[in-house]
């Protein structure tokens, strides 16, 4: 509800943030490149423009150790502040490259910097942003091939299903790939890292909603808690992030096929189920040193 402001005053923001006003197809129409599209697993723009106008001002820097097709790069520069990325894969560089010149072609005041590289190693790629970010805004990858589009049989003549564009990587050094511990322990380094590069009271703030692994529930948010406190980061906040639309005090269901499908299998076995309606926003800080005489 306020804006950023300076040293030890705090960020007031609503419980439950309205991010799902729009779907994401028309938050994303005329404002990213159409091959973007194809990343498997993209951040709501609305989540990230709410969040970067909370926590900044115009001029501040903004980080995202995990960039993809750069959606948090270009909400920031869109509202005037500066950005810094780092992505793993080259082919989603090229696609936040896209993203950034068309952003700036439509007028993004802002100045972003990318590099292509290992997240967990992002406080020695940004040596020369240590301690000037306001905010860090990232999200976990859910798994190699957790997202996705597809054609149903109603788009394809009454045919099989096709899923498209559902691999998050092919590069088995992708944190993606690996089983969900060592996820959470590369993600925990990838934000003890980006706390480096954070100014004082600077936040780190994680969008991630728990998901469905043949059919178990797992609480990814509950564990991304776990993996930054294990690396020295403290949790100041959570909030909800709407994926579903307010309309007369009601939801608007935004799920995705795949969403759809998972619940329908886990209802059809006997076990209650219900489609995401939104990601949990997760707030960090580092934690502060002792002073002089503390204890």
């Amino acid at each position: 509800m306020r804006k950023h402001v300076h040293h030890d005053q705090k960020v007031l923001l609503p419980s439950v943030l309205a991010t799902g006003q729009r779907p994401s197809r028309l938050q994303r129409q005329g404002r990213y490149t159409r091959e973007s599209m194809r990343h498997p697993g993209k951040m709501l723009p609305a989540i990230a423009a709410q969040v970067i106008s909370a926590f900044t001002e115009p001029g501040d820097l903004v980080i995202d150790p995990m960039c993809g097709i750069g959606t948090t790069l270009v909400e920031a520069i869109h509202l005037g502040r500066d950005a810094a990325g780092v992505e793993y894969e080259p082919e989603f560089v090229h696609l936040t490259v896209g993203n950034l010149r068309h952003a700036h072609a439509q007028g993004a005041a802002g100045t972003p910097q990318l590099i292509c590289g290992d997240a967990r190693n992002i406080a020695n790629l940004y040596a020369s942003l240590r301690g000037k970010a306001a905010l860090a805004l990232t999200s976990p990858p859910y798994g190699s091939h957790t997202h996705g589009q597809v054609r149903s049989r109603r788009d394809n003549g009454g045919g099989s299903v096709i899923k498209r564009h559902h691999r998050y990587s092919a590069d088995r050094g992708n944190l993606a790939h690996q089983p969900l511990p060592a996820l959470l322990d590369g993600f925990g380094q990838v934000l003890a890292g980006t706390a480096t590069l954070l100014r004082p009271a600077g936040a780190i703030a994680v969008t991630v909603r728990p998901i469905r692994v043949k059919g178990e529930l797992i609480d990814l948010p509950g564990h991304v808690i776990d993996a930054a406190q294990e690396h020295g980061l403290v949790l100041t906040g959570r909030h909800a992030a709407l994926l579903a639309g307010l309309r007369d005090g009601g939801l608007v269901s935004r799920a995705s096929f795949f969403q759809m499908l998972e619940t329908g299998r886990v209802r059809d076995r006997g076990i209650p189920a219900c489609v995401t309606a939104h990601e949990d926003l997760l707030l960090f800080q580092r934690v502060a040193p002792l002073t002089g005489g503390e204890r």
